[in-house]
């Protein structure tokens, strides 16, 4: 077989380019979402006035959008087809965007919460469609090589978010710091509240309008079966069948942890970076832009380290990298925790480096071996994102102390994503221990 870049995309003489590029498009959508959600739990904690932990609640809405909807959504898929599931991701997620505009209506902090779960409903259907069908696109000789080409794309849209969050939403809110916003009358308070929700939720009701325009442009797209036609459920037998395998249960909950560690890390870089930053001399506003800057070249690291270690494991056993990776995980994140000036900074940074292959190395591992019963495998490994549901609010909660031990408070909290690097450092050596991956 000829090992050409036109042959990921080809098989018995049909072309997959278009439906390729159209699927991995949906990869940066739902990298734009992720990455411009994680600094609003700071801007939403500003504009309510309220504490870190309440803001968290964007996060646990959010994540409860994947945990609530993986395994309904491989059900979907299974009876219906690929195509059906992308679509219905799509538009759950429009419908979840455009709900931002009656939720700042209400002037109220819950129901954004509503459209957040509700958009994420709709990337746990994106995500649960897109990976499988993406594998599907050609010779299963070239699937890994299709997967890790769309899968680059996530990390841009990353990038996009987190750029809109903080050129349109953080550098345009106003100027106000928490303490002056403590002091507003009621009156007050209201018409600063309203300016700055239409400031935040413009960002996204223009990804709102773009997903729906993608909605159409697959909808009226012919795209490819590839064997993908209606199964039979049997739920039940096929979760006992693999939660009954070891690599596979401890992967997910591997998994849930690594998520964790990754939002924990991408949100509260942000609280970090403001007591750091003015404890400098900074001011608030100032402080959280330049956190974002921070945030975004951590991204950078990401996509860089990616590339570099799929390098590396053409060399490396995959549960050797990856508990390597966790170990230096480990120790940067005790870098953050320790040092309380910019090196603390640098190290929560560095930090996204280890975490690049962490992902699709706890997926691979987690489902080797598991045949037809893959799809709802990748289910119960989308669920596993429920870690970045649950993780962050303790965190914040361990941020509102202020201090503890007599240090800052958001530096002891990167306790918890210690702990989590511990866990994936065990699962990678007990894979690599295992000999079979």
């Amino acid at each position: 077989m000829k090992d050409t870049n036109q042959s990921i995309l080809h098989k018995d003489g049909v072309s997959y380019v278009l439906p390729f590029i159209l699927v991995t498009f949906c990869f940066a959508l739902w990298g734009f979402a992720n990455d411009i959600t994680n600094p609003m739990v700071k801007a939403f904690s500003k504009i309510f006035r309220m504490s870190v932990t309440d803001g968290a609640l964007v996060q646990v809405a959010f994540y409860g959008g994947y945990f609530a909807m993986a395994f309904p959504a491989a059900m979907f898929i299974r009876k219906y087809s690929y195509k059906a599931g992308i679509l219905l991701g799509l538009g759950l997620y429009a419908v979840g965007a455009l709900l931002f505009f009656p939720a700042k209506m209400t002037g109220s902090y819950y129901p954004f919460l509503l459209a957040y779960f509700i958009l994420t409903c709709g990337l746990s259907f994106l995500e649960t469609s897109s990976n499988p069908y993406i594998l599907s696109m050609g010779t299963e000789a070239t699937a890994t090589r299709r997967l890790n080409l769309a899968q680059s794309f996530n990390p841009m849209g990353s990038l996009l978010g987190m750029y809109v969050a903080m050129n349109f939403i953080q550098a345009k809110l106003n100027p106000m710091d928490t303490a002056e916003r403590a002091q507003l009358n009621p009156t007050e308070f209201a018409a600063v509240r309203d300016a700055d929700l239409s400031v935040l939720i413009a960002p996204y009701l223009t990804i709102g309008i773009v997903i729906f325009i993608m909605f159409l442009v697959i909808r009226f797209t012919k795209m490819p079966k590839n064997g993908d036609q209606s199964h039979g459920i049997n739920l039940g037998p096929t979760l006992k069948r693999i939660f009954s395998i070891h690599h596979y249960r401890e992967g997910v909950l591997a998994q849930f942890f690594y998520v964790g560690a990754q939002i924990m890390c991408w949100t509260f870089i942000i609280q970090y970076g403001t007591r750091l930053f003015m404890s400098q001399g900074m001011e608030e506003k100032a402080a959280e832009v330049l956190s974002q800057e921070y945030n975004i070249i951590a991204m950078v690291i990401f996509c860089i380290s990616r590339f570099v270690c799929t390098f590396i494991l053409r060399y490396l056993n995959p549960g050797k990298l990856l508990a390597m990776l966790a170990i230096a995980g480990c120790v940067f994140t005790a870098g953050v925790i320790f040092f309380q000036n910019i090196w603390g900074m640098y190290c929560l940074v560095a930090v996204s480096a280890c975490m690049s292959l962490m992902f699709p190395t706890i997926y691979g591992i987690a489902l080797t071996g598991l045949g037809d019963d893959a799809k709802f495998g990748a289910a119960g490994l989308i669920m596993a994102i429920l870690g970045g549901s649950i993780l962050p609010p303790l965190q914040a909660s361990l941020i509102d102390m202020q201090t503890i031990w007599s240090m800052p408070a958001v530096n002891v909290s990167f306790i918890l994503p210690f702990i989590c690097f511990v866990v994936i450092t065990i699962y990678g050596h007990r894979s690599y221990l295992r000999g079979k991956y």
